[in-house]
């Protein structure tokens, strides 16, 4: 039988890192919507490594939907869920929750700063008090560019799609600020990308604000 199962590098990469800031952020048993999953190695990787995460995995495109369902098959792990099919910017097709957490891995820059808006306003609706909105990829920060490789990289995604690019730091946590997610931190991580940790307020927050 033929193997869908998609493989990339940059996955294989950043995987533990990723997995190391989302173990330190949920508790050992937490429910978790990933956005624009991709080839699945994420979802597989974090469910294989934490049993207590219940792990939803979805995505836009038909030929990551059945990447997804091949690393499912090939893992044959519980806390893996089917993959769904979900439009960002249509809420219709987005599961109801509650979610510990929303994570959406190297999306923002791929993508209409619409979709970011939608992610921002979605997320916020579903997510637990005290919830997580789990956003990595490269940021400018200050007005700038972090390292000389995310501008070349950012020229690179503009040419390809001028809706593209890496995105604002500052701009990405005021989208947020409308919707009531806060950012609380930023985790420097591998080749020059961020993990950017926006939080929904928990009940005493939401009390005090």
């Amino acid at each position: 039988m033929p193997d869908h199962r998609q493989r990339v590098p940059a996955a294989a990469r950043n995987r533990q890192p990723i997995r190391e800031v989302l173990q330190r952020l949920l508790p050992a048993q937490a429910r978790i919507l990933e956005v624009a999953s991709g080839s699945g190695e994420h979802a597989a990787y974090c469910a294989d490594a934490m049993p207590g995460w219940q792990w939803q995995p979805s995505d836009a495109q038909e030929a990551a939907l059945v990447s997804i369902s091949a690393w499912r098959a090939h893992t044959e792990l519980a806390n893996l869920a089917a993959p769904i099919r979900l439009d960002t910017t249509d809420a219709s097709t987005w599961p109801a929750g509650p979610f510990d957490a929303v994570v959406a891995i190297n999306l923002v820059h791929i993508a209409p700063w619409r979709v970011t808006e939608a992610l921002m306003a979605r997320a916020a609706e579903r997510l637990a008090l005290g919830g997580v909105l789990y956003l990595y990829g490269p940021y400018r920060r200050n007005g700038g560019h972090t390292a000389p490789s995310n501008a070349a990289f950012d020229a690179d995604l503009r040419r390809r799609d001028p809706r593209w690019g890496v995105r604002d730091l500052e701009a990405v946590a005021d989208e947020a600020r409308r919707y009531g997610l806060r950012l609380t931190e930023t985790v420097e991580m591998p080749a020059n990308n961020l993990s950017v940790v926006l939080r929904y307020p928990g009940s005493n927050d939401r009390l005090e604000s």
